[in-house]
């Protein structure tokens, strides 16, 4: 599978998470946000990233904590 697959199915799923669940995996949050999933881990680990939750051992994160953290980088 070449990167235009992985991306474009990254976008589906993204897009019907948000339909369905507001939930978004790591690395559809990464996709959300245009950063590599390593970069979001990071940010996690540093606290400098966006608000996630801990359902257990999933790491997921809300779509609107993921807007509101992005909203005041905007230039």
């Amino acid at each position: 599978m070449d990167n235009i697959h992985i991306e474009q199915d990254a976008y589906v799923r993204a897009a019907r998470a948000r339909k369905g669940s507001p939930y978004l995996t790591t690395k559809e949050a990464a996709f959300h946000l245009r950063l590599k999933p390593h970069t979001l881990i990071k940010m996690r680990m540093q606290s400098r990233g966006p608000a996630f939750r801990k359902h257990g051992r999933y790491i997921l994160y809300h779509i609107d904590d993921l807007d509101s953290w992005s909203a005041p980088r905007t230039r």
